[in-house]
């Protein structure tokens, strides 16, 4: 399960950007192509954070879909799988979206913690 090693460095990050103060939420930006599974990342957080400044914090997953662009006909088509067919019958594609996995958002609390 590469989610677990994926989570614990979520929290790494979330953890050494918020200077000592304790992490509110974390927004995860997780593509649909990147055969990274939003529910076993969640699963994994709460596993994670335990004895960190993240604990506690509310994780939200934003999942983006895949595009692709035809490299036969130039059609733009939705990839929920990290393959496919345009429907000209081409499986020639070039991703275009569908592979992030980042961090976006790290709300902390205004004062360290004691």
């Amino acid at each position: 399960m590469h989610e677990l090693g994926i989570t614990q460095e979520i929290v790494a990050l979330a953890e050494s950007r918020a200077g000592g103060r304790r992490v509110r939420g974390v927004v995860v930006e997780i593509g649909k192509l990147t055969a990274v599974l939003p529910d076993a990342v969640r699963f994994c957080f709460d596993l994670c954070t335990k004895g960190t400044l993240v604990e506690g914090a509310v994780l939200t997953i934003v999942e983006t879909l895949g595009s692709a662009r035809c490299l036969a006909c130039g059609s733009v088509l939705q990839l929920d799988q990290p393959f496919g067919q345009c429907p000209c019958g081409c499986t020639d594609l070039d991703w275009l979206t569908g592979e992030e996995l980042r961090i976006t958002e790290i709300e902390i609390e205004l004062e360290e913690t004691s």
